[in-house]
């Protein structure tokens, strides 16, 4: 008997879809139930973040809420400017499973 092996297809794309863990004291909380926050790119999708995160962290997702944020404007002295908009992803884990975001990939 063979044993198949399952190969792990994770390409570039997933990496440029998963920008960053968001690393905040709200965020910590919520990882302990089994959600994880991550900083997307506007024109991410959910299934686009599911796959990634399922890809990447070999954990299964149950689900993939996404938070559009506006930009705000800002004064600095007499100028004004405007940070650029955002989008997060919290994403629900099978629970018993979890992704330690602190440490590197």
């Amino acid at each position: 008997m063979s044993k198949e092996k399952k190969t792990n297809n994770v390409t570039g794309q997933m990496y440029d879809t998963l920008i960053r863990p968001v690393i905040t004291e709200k965020s910590m909380l919520s990882s302990e139930a089994g959600k994880i926050v991550f900083r997307v790119p506007l024109e991410a999708t959910k299934d686009e973040i599911k796959t990634a995160v399922e890809t990447i962290f070999n954990v299964k997702v149950v689900k993939v809420n996404t938070i559009r944020q506006a930009g705000k404007v800002k004064r600095f002295r007499n100028n004004l400017g405007c940070r650029s908009d955002y989008k997060k992803a919290l994403v629900t884990l099978v629970e018993g499973q979890n992704i330690d975001v602190t440490t590197g990939i």
